[in-house]
Protein backbone atom coordinates (compact mmCIF):
# COMPACT_ATOMS: atom_id res chain seq x y z
CA UNK A 1 0.00 0.00 0.00
CA UNK A 2 1.07 3.57 -0.70
CA UNK A 3 -0.48 6.98 -0.11
CA UNK A 4 -0.60 9.61 -2.81
CA UNK A 5 -2.36 12.45 -4.53
CA UNK A 6 -4.16 12.50 -7.87
CA UNK A 7 -2.40 14.84 -10.30
CA UNK A 8 -4.83 14.57 -13.20
CA UNK A 9 -5.55 12.72 -16.44
CA UNK A 10 -3.70 12.61 -19.73
CA UNK A 11 -3.11 10.12 -22.54
CA UNK A 12 -0.23 7.93 -23.68
CA UNK A 13 0.41 5.55 -26.57
CA UNK A 14 1.26 1.88 -26.15
CA UNK A 15 3.61 -0.23 -28.25
CA UNK A 16 0.88 -0.86 -30.84
CA UNK A 17 0.20 2.86 -31.23
CA UNK A 18 -3.12 2.65 -29.40
CA UNK A 19 -4.06 5.70 -27.35
CA UNK A 20 -4.74 5.01 -23.67
CA UNK A 21 -6.47 7.31 -21.16
CA UNK A 22 -4.37 7.36 -18.00
CA UNK A 23 -4.35 8.98 -14.56
CA UNK A 24 -1.14 10.34 -13.06
CA UNK A 25 -0.75 9.82 -9.30
CA UNK A 26 1.93 11.40 -7.10
CA UNK A 27 2.59 8.42 -4.85
CA UNK A 28 4.92 8.81 -1.89
CA UNK A 29 7.47 8.88 -0.62
CA UNK A 30 5.59 7.90 2.53
CA UNK A 31 7.10 7.91 6.00
CA UNK A 32 6.49 4.94 8.29
CA UNK A 33 4.90 6.65 11.29
CA UNK A 34 4.37 3.58 13.45
CA UNK A 35 4.80 -0.18 13.31
CA UNK A 36 2.30 -2.27 15.26
CA UNK A 37 2.86 -5.90 16.21
CA UNK A 38 0.86 -8.66 17.86
CA UNK A 39 3.05 -8.38 20.94
CA UNK A 40 2.53 -4.64 21.46
CA UNK A 41 -0.87 -3.89 19.92
CA UNK A 42 -2.56 -7.24 19.37
CA UNK A 43 -2.23 -7.16 15.57
CA UNK A 44 0.34 -6.38 12.87
CA UNK A 45 0.09 -3.13 10.94
CA UNK A 46 2.12 -0.33 9.39
CA UNK A 47 1.04 3.30 9.66
CA UNK A 48 2.05 5.53 6.74
CA UNK A 49 2.10 9.32 6.50
CA UNK A 50 2.12 11.47 3.37
CA UNK A 51 2.35 15.18 2.52
CA UNK A 52 4.27 17.39 4.97
CA UNK A 53 2.34 20.02 6.86
CA UNK A 54 3.34 22.76 9.29
CA UNK A 55 3.35 21.59 12.93
CA UNK A 56 1.18 24.61 13.78
CA UNK A 57 -1.58 23.09 11.62
CA UNK A 58 -1.64 19.79 13.53
CA UNK A 59 -2.64 19.02 17.09
CA UNK A 60 0.18 18.53 19.59
CA UNK A 61 -0.41 14.78 20.01
CA UNK A 62 -0.14 14.38 16.23
CA UNK A 63 3.09 16.39 16.13
CA UNK A 64 4.53 14.32 18.98
CA UNK A 65 3.52 11.12 17.19
CA UNK A 66 5.44 12.26 14.10
CA UNK A 67 8.51 13.31 16.08
CA UNK A 68 8.60 9.93 17.80
CA UNK A 69 9.03 8.34 14.35
CA UNK A 70 11.67 10.90 13.38
CA UNK A 71 9.42 12.42 10.71
CA UNK A 72 7.71 15.73 10.09
CA UNK A 73 3.99 16.16 10.69
CA UNK A 74 1.88 14.64 7.91
CA UNK A 75 -1.46 15.70 6.49
CA UNK A 76 -2.61 12.27 5.30
CA UNK A 77 -2.07 9.29 7.60
CA UNK A 78 -3.44 5.77 7.07
CA UNK A 79 -2.82 2.35 8.52
CA UNK A 80 -2.23 -0.86 6.56
CA UNK A 81 -3.26 -4.05 8.35
CA UNK A 82 -1.01 -7.10 7.97
CA UNK A 83 -1.72 -10.77 8.68
CA UNK A 84 -0.84 -11.76 12.23
CA UNK A 85 1.63 -14.35 10.98
CA UNK A 86 3.55 -11.81 8.85
CA UNK A 87 6.12 -9.72 10.66
CA UNK A 88 6.39 -6.09 9.41
CA UNK A 89 9.56 -5.59 7.36
CA UNK A 90 9.70 -1.84 8.02
CA UNK A 91 10.49 0.13 11.14
CA UNK A 92 9.41 3.60 12.27
CA UNK A 93 11.19 6.32 10.33
CA UNK A 94 11.64 4.30 7.12
CA UNK A 95 10.51 5.67 3.76
CA UNK A 96 8.30 3.78 1.30
CA UNK A 97 8.48 4.77 -2.39
CA UNK A 98 6.82 3.80 -5.67
CA UNK A 99 9.44 1.08 -6.11
CA UNK A 100 7.19 -1.21 -4.02
CA UNK A 101 5.01 -1.60 -7.14
CA UNK A 102 7.92 -2.50 -9.41
CA UNK A 103 6.69 -6.09 -9.76
CA UNK A 104 2.97 -5.27 -9.92
CA UNK A 105 0.96 -5.28 -13.11
CA UNK A 106 -2.37 -4.12 -11.67
CA UNK A 107 -3.32 -1.89 -8.73
CA UNK A 108 -6.46 -0.84 -6.88
CA UNK A 109 -7.07 2.84 -6.06
CA UNK A 110 -9.17 4.05 -3.12
CA UNK A 111 -10.25 7.70 -2.95
CA UNK A 112 -13.17 10.01 -2.18
CA UNK A 113 -15.50 10.81 -5.07
CA UNK A 114 -16.50 14.34 -5.98
CA UNK A 115 -19.43 15.68 -3.96
CA UNK A 116 -22.49 16.59 -6.03
CA UNK A 117 -24.67 17.88 -3.23
CA UNK A 118 -28.39 17.01 -3.08
CA UNK A 119 -29.41 15.31 -6.32
CA UNK A 120 -32.71 14.02 -7.66
CA UNK A 121 -33.43 10.46 -8.74
CA UNK A 122 -32.72 11.10 -12.43
CA UNK A 123 -29.19 12.33 -11.79
CA UNK A 124 -28.43 10.11 -8.81
CA UNK A 125 -29.88 6.80 -10.00
CA UNK A 126 -30.58 7.27 -13.71
CA UNK A 127 -34.38 7.25 -13.50
CA UNK A 128 -36.18 7.93 -16.78
CA UNK A 129 -38.60 10.52 -15.39
CA UNK A 130 -42.15 11.19 -16.56
CA UNK A 131 -43.13 11.75 -20.21
CA UNK A 132 -42.11 15.11 -21.58
CA UNK A 133 -45.21 15.43 -23.78
CA UNK A 134 -48.73 16.71 -23.11
CA UNK A 135 -50.39 15.49 -19.95
CA UNK A 136 -47.57 15.79 -17.39
CA UNK A 137 -47.70 18.86 -15.20
CA UNK A 138 -44.65 19.84 -13.16
CA UNK A 139 -43.71 16.21 -12.49
CA UNK A 140 -41.19 15.51 -15.25
CA UNK A 141 -38.22 14.70 -12.99
CA UNK A 142 -40.15 13.29 -10.01
CA UNK A 143 -39.50 9.86 -8.55
CA UNK A 144 -43.09 8.73 -8.94
CA UNK A 145 -45.10 6.70 -6.46
CA UNK A 146 -43.17 5.03 -3.66
CA UNK A 147 -46.15 3.01 -2.50
CA UNK A 148 -45.49 -0.68 -1.81
CA UNK A 149 -42.14 -0.59 -3.55
CA UNK A 150 -40.53 0.74 -0.38
CA UNK A 151 -42.93 -0.06 2.46
CA UNK A 152 -41.48 -2.24 5.17
CA UNK A 153 -44.79 -3.85 6.13
CA UNK A 154 -44.68 -5.80 9.34
CA UNK A 155 -41.52 -4.04 10.51
CA UNK A 156 -42.83 -0.52 11.05
CA UNK A 157 -43.90 2.41 8.95
CA UNK A 158 -40.47 3.31 7.63
CA UNK A 159 -39.07 2.83 4.17
CA UNK A 160 -36.84 -0.12 3.36
CA UNK A 161 -33.16 0.67 3.72
CA UNK A 162 -31.51 1.24 0.36
CA UNK A 163 -34.58 2.49 -1.51
CA UNK A 164 -33.44 4.61 -4.47
CA UNK A 165 -34.56 8.15 -3.76
CA UNK A 166 -33.23 11.70 -3.98
CA UNK A 167 -30.43 12.56 -1.58
CA UNK A 168 -26.76 13.34 -1.07
CA UNK A 169 -24.73 12.26 -4.10
CA UNK A 170 -20.99 11.66 -4.15
CA UNK A 171 -18.40 12.56 -1.48
CA UNK A 172 -17.94 8.94 -0.42
CA UNK A 173 -15.17 6.37 -0.37
CA UNK A 174 -14.86 4.61 -3.73
CA UNK A 175 -12.53 1.75 -4.71
CA UNK A 176 -11.73 1.25 -8.40
CA UNK A 177 -10.07 -2.09 -9.07
CA UNK A 178 -7.58 -3.59 -11.49
CA UNK A 179 -6.03 -0.46 -13.01
CA UNK A 180 -3.24 -1.52 -15.34
CA UNK A 181 0.05 -0.01 -14.19
CA UNK A 182 1.29 1.73 -17.34
CA UNK A 183 4.42 3.45 -16.04
CA UNK A 184 6.46 4.10 -12.87
CA UNK A 185 8.70 7.16 -12.53
CA UNK A 186 10.79 6.53 -9.43
CA UNK A 187 12.70 9.79 -9.80
CA UNK A 188 9.54 11.91 -9.63
CA UNK A 189 7.52 9.44 -7.51
CA UNK A 190 4.79 9.10 -10.13
CA UNK A 191 2.45 6.23 -10.95
CA UNK A 192 0.64 6.22 -14.30
CA UNK A 193 -2.41 3.94 -14.28
CA UNK A 194 -4.88 3.18 -17.03
CA UNK A 195 -8.37 4.63 -16.68
CA UNK A 196 -9.93 7.22 -14.41
CA UNK A 197 -9.63 7.51 -10.65
CA UNK A 198 -12.45 8.93 -8.46
CA UNK A 199 -12.07 12.36 -6.94
CA UNK A 200 -10.75 15.76 -8.00
CA UNK A 201 -7.21 16.71 -8.93
CA UNK A 202 -5.05 17.07 -5.78
CA UNK A 203 -7.37 14.65 -3.99
CA UNK A 204 -5.73 12.10 -1.68
CA UNK A 205 -5.86 8.43 -2.59
CA UNK A 206 -4.61 5.03 -1.43
CA UNK A 207 -2.88 2.72 -3.89
CA UNK A 208 -2.60 -0.99 -3.18
CA UNK A 209 -1.73 -4.13 -5.12
CA UNK A 210 -4.75 -5.51 -6.94
CA UNK A 211 -6.48 -8.11 -4.75
CA UNK A 212 -8.16 -9.95 -7.61
CA UNK A 213 -6.94 -11.05 -11.00
CA UNK A 214 -8.27 -9.51 -14.20
CA UNK A 215 -10.38 -11.32 -16.78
Amino acid sequence: MLLGKKVGMTQVYDEAGKRLPVTVIQAGPCAVMQVKTVATDGYNAIQLGYDDVKPSQRKKPQVGHSEKAGATAKKFVKEMRLPNDVEPEYKAGDSVTVSVFAENEYVDVISTSKGKGFAGVMKRHGFGGFPGSHGTERKHRAAGSISSFASDAGHGGNLKKGKKMAGHMGNRRVTTKNHKLVMIDEEKSLLVVKGSVPGPADGYCIIRSAKRGTK
